[in-house]
């Protein structure tokens, strides 16, 4: 595993990284580097070393835009309005029947753990919150307050795509597929701006409200 730079550790964990105009180009049509792809058995072992990340509250730890060409854009704050993604994100104009896709969430350690050292904007996500994106900790219909926003977990799942093969490798696909770990929302999961209000990197992230578990669920995971 790379060695991690000692002037990003913030609290005893390491800083996402801020991109700068030092920072090589990333879009849409970017790719990952086959030498920092993690095997499926290597990221099942790592995973379970994890420590369990908070379950209540949390903070906003990077926040990213997809300009035109998804050129990727870490602005250090946004302000959303209800029902809008983040502004000059592509996502965030889409209408109609992918509305709900305006806002993507991951966990920061599990991104940390499939980038492997990769900038994190590869991922295409808005948000890395240090926070529990498990269905057994924000079901669907749960809300977080992010700094002066209130989000909500939709129910749209968040899958991974031949992108997320070539930037991340067959098997870390596989690994946010199996079916054994859906509950964990590897790959994250969409939210929707139910109250506008600003956001900035290092913000808290509060659960608010937690929805019922759907009983299909709630079977799987006793």
């Amino acid at each position: 595993m790379p060695e991690r730079n000692a002037d990003r550790m913030i609290s005893g964990r390491a800083e996402p990284e801020k991109m700068t105009l030092d920072t090589p180009r990333i879009d849409s049509e970017s790719l990952g580097d086959p030498l920092r792809h993690r095997k499926l058995e290597e990221l099942e072992e790592r995973l379970e070393a994890l420590p369990r990340a908070p379950r209540e509250r949390g903070r906003v730890e990077l926040i990213v835009a997809r300009s035109e060409g998804g050129r990727r854009e870490s602005p250090d704050r946004v302000r959303l309005e209800a029902d809008a993604g983040v502004p000059r994100d592509a996502w965030g104009r889409q209408q109609g029947p992918h509305a709900e896709r305006a806002i993507t969430v991951m966990q920061l350690d599990v991104a940390e753990l499939i980038a492997n050292g990769q900038p994190l904007a590869l991922f295409g996500d808005n948000l890395f919150l240090s926070v529990d994106l498990s269905t057994d900790n924000l079901p669907p219909g749960s809300r977080v307050r992010a700094g002066g926003a209130v989000l909500e977990v939709t129910p749209m799942p968040h899958n991974g795509c031949r992108k997320f093969r070539g930037r991340f490798g067959v098997d870390a696909l596989r690994f946010v597929s199996k079916a054994e770990l859906r509950h964990r929302n590897l790959r994250g999961f969409y939210v929707r701006a139910l109250q506008g209000g600003e956001i900035a990197r290092g913000d808290a992230v509060e659960v608010i409200a937690r929805a019922s578990l759907p009983a299909a669920d709630a079977k799987t995971l006793s």
